[in-house]
């Protein structure tokens, strides 16, 4: 499964560190997420732009994959097993789908309250989704490009350097017309942006 050769930009937009980014990718159209700086983590959720109620699901798809991880070929389903998109390129070779975003209340658990102040990913996501009429109850488990989350030998989820590094990027063909949400992931606690958060860019090709 390959790429494809893209005939014809639809869209070429850089994605400012720690904001939100949303857009509707039609169906055979390809959409290339590249992280300019390296070790950027990129927080994304998926929605059929027809029915936002049939959305990503990560169950369905690590379920149907047998792998926690997600690379070349992987196919990203919704609960129903619609496929959404299908990643058809990939530089890094491992992206997250099971750590979830981080929020206002995630961040003080972890990290103490001193970090309530600091933006996070669950609200970069409720900006992206009020453009399209979704509110927090659509939010489901997301996807994490780039961010390198290893299950450790208890069981247990460690945050750690992610695998990316500057121009590297993973490209995703939708299957159906697909609404993207992203929130370029603003996290300086941990990790996964190298304590750095930096822009990512957003193509989308015919």
């Amino acid at each position: 499964m390959t790429a494809t050769i893209p005939t014809q930009i639809v869209l070429d937009e850089v994605v400012g560190a720690c904001a939100p980014w949303s857009a509707v990718v039609h169906a055979g159209e390809q959409l290339d997420i590249i992280d300019l700086y390296g070790n950027q983590a990129v927080d994304c959720l998926l929605y059929s732009a027809a029915d936002h109620a049939d959305r990503y699901s990560a169950q369905a798809t690590i379920t149907a994959q047998r792998n926690i991880f997600l690379t070349t070929g992987t196919v990203l389903r919704t609960d129903a097993g619609t496929p959404l998109m299908t990643v058809v390129a990939d530089d890094v070779g491992n992206h997250d789908t099971i750590a979830g975003a981080c929020s206002l209340e995630s961040n003080t658990l972890r990290y103490g309250h001193h970090t309530a102040h600091q933006h996070a990913c669950v609200e970069n996501f409720l900006v992206a989704a009020a453009r399209w009429g979704l509110g927090k109850r659509d939010l489901v488990s997301n996807i994490n490009w780039f961010m390198n989350v290893p299950v450790e030998p208890d069981g247990t989820l460690g945050i750690v350097d992610g695998r990316s590094a500057p121009g590297k990027r993973v490209a995703l063909r939708a299957e159906i017309d697909t609404l993207v949400l992203v929130s370029n992931c603003p996290q300086i606690n941990n990790p996964c942006n190298g304590f750095d958060p930096t822009p990512v860019r957003m193509v989308i090709s015919r």
